[in-house]
């Protein structure tokens, strides 16, 4: 089973276990984080695709560490005018350890359909 989730403005394919790296998350080392919003699901072949997000299904996860990624180096010039730029940039991230995808139970999905 995997699910494509959305999170920082960016799409991530996670299944139980992973350790993913987010843009830097507003949580505590140790907690437990929810990603609700599920573009796509998959269990034993059967895809669900959310318009826009798939509804009742949550992906859990625990953050490890935050950290800093490799520093790059950006570098501005302008030949035949002397302009020269030069300076790095290390993006904070989020490690991430995914727990579990839960699935909403057979009933409740029902009486999603009928109200819909």
């Amino acid at each position: 089973m995997y699910a494509i989730i959305e999170s920082c403005g960016k799409q991530y394919k996670v299944t139980k276990g992973d350790v993913v790296f987010f843009e830097k998350l507003e949580t505590e080392e140790g907690k437990k984080v929810t990603f609700d919003k599920i573009v796509l699901v998959s269990e034993e072949g059967k895809v669900q695709i959310g318009n826009p997000y798939v509804k009742g299904v949550k992906v859990e996860g625990k953050v490890i560490s935050h950290g800093k990624a490799k520093k790059i180096i950006v570098f501005k010039m302008k030949a035949k005018k002397n302009y020269r730029r030069k300076q790095g940039h290390r993006q904070p991230y989020t490690k991430v350890e995914i727990t579990g995808i839960k699935l909403p139970s057979s009933k409740e999905a029902k009486a999603e359909e009928v109200e819909a």
